[in-house]
C-alpha cells in the first residue's frame, strides 16, 4: 500500500509539473510572438566636456565633485591679466588706426580743394588769355598800320615805336598767362595725384581699423574665455582641478551630465530585428528601480553593428571564420508619461531591461 501511495504522489506531482511546465512554455511562446526582449541596454544621457579655450593658471574653483549646476553658473577661473593687457594693446592700436584713417581723410580734403582751386585758377587763367589774345590781335593790326604809316614817314617814329611796344606787350601778357595756366594745369594734376594718394592711404587705414577691430574682438573673446560657465544644467563628475594649476586649451577637465534628456541604448541580435521598427512601443525596466516600469518608444537604429565602430573591427577576409551573431545599437526616447524624478534619477551606464512590443 505505502509503494502504491508514494507512485500516486509522484504521478501528481509530474502531472503538475508537466502542466505548470507546458502553461509557462505557452505562455513564453505566445509572449515571443509579440514581444523583443534584451538585457543588454544601458541609460545614456548628453555628457558636456568642460575643455578650457585659452591657457593660464586657474585661480579659483567654484564647484565640487556631484554638484549640481544651472547653465550660465561660473565652474572655474583662469587667471586673466594677460589678456587684459592684451585687449589693452588691441585698443591702443584700434586707436592708431583710427588715428591714421583720420589724417588720410585730411589729406583728402585737402588735394581735393587743391584741386578746385586749380581749376578755378585754370577757368580764370583761360579767360585772361582770351582778353589778351584780342589785345594782342588789335595790338598787331595797329602795328601794322603804323609801320605802313612810318614807311610812308606819315607819322612819327615815336608814334611807330609806341605801336610796337603795345604789340610786344600784348605778346608777353599772353606768355605769361599761358605759362600760368600751364603751372595751374601742373598743380592741378599734382593735387589730382596726392588725392589718389590718400584715397589709397584711407583704404588702407580703413582696412587696419577693420584688423586692429579685429584683433580687440578676438582680445575681448579670449579674456571673456578665462571664466568658464556651465553651458547645460546638470551635475559634475569629479572636478579634478585646483587652484594655481596649469589649463590648456583643448585639455578636457571634467564633465557635466546633462539632466534634460535620458535614453537608452538597447543591443538587439540581428536575428530580433525582423519585425521592429521605429515608433514601436517599450516596455523599460532598470536594474536600480525593479518594481518601476518606464514607457519608452523606437526612435532609430543605427546605420552598422557595434563591432564595426569598434577600434580594430573585425575582418572576416582574414583567418578563419566563425560566424556569430551581430547586434545592432537602437535607441530608445523615454516618453512624458514617466515619472519626472524617477527619470531624473536615472544615471548614463545603468543597466535596464528593454521589451519591445512588437504587436
Amino acid at each position: 500500500m505505502e509503494k502504491k501511495k508514494s507512485n500516486s504522489k509522484f504521478l501528481i506531482i509530474l502531472i503538475v509539473l508537466v502542466v505548470l511546465g507546458g502553461v509557462y512554455g505557452t505562455f513564453k511562446y505566445m509572449h515571443s510572438q509579440a514581444h523583443e526582449e534584451t538585457d543588454d541596454a544601458q541609460v545614456e544621457r548628453n555628457m558636456n566636456p568642460i575643455i578650457p579655450r585659452v591657457t593660464g593658471y586657474v585661480t579659483k574653483v567654484y564647484i565640487r565633485d556631484n554638484d549640481m549646476v544651472k547653465k550660465g553658473d561660473t565652474l572655474f577661473v583662469i587667471d586673466d591679466k594677460d589678456y587684459v593687457v592684451r585687449v589693452e594693446d588691441a585698443k591702443a592700436a584700434l586707436a592708431a588706426a583710427e588715428g591714421s584713417y583720420e589724417v588720410a581723410k585730411a589729406d583728402i580734403g585737402s588735394a581735393t580743394a587743391g584741386v578746385s582751386v586749380s581749376e578755378a585758377n585754370i577757368q580764370s587763367s583761360q579767360g585772361n588769355i582770351e582778353a589778351a589774345k584780342v589785345r594782342l590781335w588789335r595790338a598787331t593790326n595797329d602795328f601794322q598800320r603804323f609801320e605802313n604809316l612810318y614807311k610812308n614817314h606819315s607819322i612819327t617814329k615815336q608814334q611807330y615805336e609806341q605801336a610796337q611796344a603795345t604789340k610786344q606787350e600784348a605778346e608777353a601778357q599772353l606768355r605769361v598767362l599761358q605759362q600760368a595756366t600751364a603751372a595751374s594745369r601742373s598743380q592741378r594734376n599734382i593735387s589730382v595725384s596726392r588725392s589718389n594718394v590718400s584715397n589709397k592711404q584711407t583704404e588702407v587705414a580703413s582696412a587696419n581699423i577693420k584688423r586692429a577691430q579685429a584683433a580687440l574682438d578676438a582680445a575681448n573673446l579670449n579674456l571673456s574665455y578665462t571664466v568658464v560657465t556651465a553651458q547645460v544644467d546638470g551635475q559634475v563628475s569629479a572636478v579634478d582641478i585646483q587652484p594655481g594649476q596649469l589649463v590648456q586649451p583643448g585639455q578636457s577637465l571634467f564633465y557635466i551630465i546633462s539632466s534634460q534628456d535620458a535614453w537608452v541604448v538597447a543591443n538587439f541580435k540581428e536575428t530580433q530585428l525582423n519585425k521592429m521598427k521605429e515608433g514601436q512601443k517599450v516596455t523599460i525596466t532598470a536594474d536600480a528601480f525593479p518594481d518601476t516600469e518606464f514607457e519608452g518608444e523606437i526612435t532609430s537604429f543605427s546605420p552598422a553593428t557595434g563591432a564595426r565602430f569598434s577600434l580594430l573591427p573585425p575582418d572576416n577576409a582574414t583567418g578563419n571564420f566563425v560566424k556569430t551573431i551581430q547586434r545592432l545599437p537602437v535607441k530608445i526616447s523615454l516618453t512624458k508619461n514617466n515619472d519626472k524624478e524617477k527619470v531624473r534619477l536615472l544615471r548614463p551606464g545603468m543597466n535596464v531591461e528593454v521589451d519591445v512590443h512588437v504587436k
